[in-house]
């Protein structure tokens, strides 16, 4: 089975290299190539930590980029300004979307300021991802972050295709509320781990409940077409993360969860 993973981080040094360590891998593109290949990971999207004004945003050939939007990569008091440094990501075929921050940068995403990014985003035809749920830092605002800010957003944006990413955790039942009223928002299954688990059934054991919670939500969605796996790398173990995702998502939609929504969603260049 063909892996897409739909949200990964691209930065080496510092707090990347150690979370790397703990999730048992080594925060380099050589063992992140390899660890593709060893799961038959085909393509992964990099959720942009870079400033919008860095130019130079060259990735392996196996990867693809959303352009960041938050406070350590955009300046918030000169939005116009920077409208055709965002076009020119967009412009890219390596550029496959736009990533929001609001939790970290203390800033609601359906805001009217924000509305020449989701112009562009449509005249793209390019997802916005949205970080949702909890956050690195506790310097962040968890009301920001929270999955029901995507609908106002997707209510004044209906062309637009929004990610919630992270689905929200832990507040899978919102999330789930705001994907079944709005086609237009889709979710990624990234963040939810963290680590190496030194005992996969001792983890499902202990954590039956938030499993089967978030199993449960995913059912009542009723549409697998809408879900994409993600592991947040270096955050997560790449074979505990398949096994997890494997665990929570019915045998039959692998396929489309796996691989064949963020196909369709991303539309990287290399896979079409």
């Amino acid at each position: 089975m063909k892996i897409i993973d739909a949200h990964l981080h691209f930065e080496q040094g510092g707090y990347w290299d150690v979370i790397a360590e703990e999730a048992g891998h080594v925060n380099t593109a050589a063992h992140l190539a390899d660890t593709y290949k060893e799961h038959n990971v085909v393509h992964g999207i990099v959720m942009g930590n870079k400033p919008i004004t860095e130019a130079d945003c060259e990735y392996p050939q196996h990867l693809s980029y959303c352009v960041g939007i938050g406070h350590q990569t955009f300046d918030f008091n000169r939005i116009e300004e920077q409208m055709p440094l965002l076009e020119e990501h967009l412009r890219r075929d390596t550029c496959v979307g736009i990533k929001f921050y609001p939790g970290y940068s203390y800033f609601y995403i359906y805001e009217s300021r924000f509305d020449p990014i989701y112009e562009l985003a449509e005249k793209y035809n390019k997802p916005v991802a949205v970080h949702t749920g909890l956050t690195a830092t506790d310097t962040a605002l968890l009301k920001y972050s929270h999955p029901m800010v995507l609908d106002d957003a997707a209510v004044r944006h209906p062309h637009v295709q929004f990610v919630m990413c992270h689905m929200g955790e832990p507040w899978f039942m919102d999330a789930v509320a705001v994907m079944m009223k709005n086609q237009n928002v889709a979710a990624d299954l990234s963040g939810i781990l963290a680590g190496k688990l030194p005992d996969e059934e001792a983890f499902y054991r202990k954590n039956a409940y938030f499993v089967e919670q978030l199993k449960g939500q995913l059912t009542i969605l009723q549409d697998y077409s809408r879900f994409m796996f993600g592991t947040d790398w270096p955050l997560a173990n790449y074979g505990d993360y398949i096994n997890f995702t494997k665990h929570i998502v019915p045998e039959e939609a692998w396929e489309a969860v796996f691989y064949e929504n963020a196909k369709r969603i991303y539309r990287p260049k290399e896979l079409l």
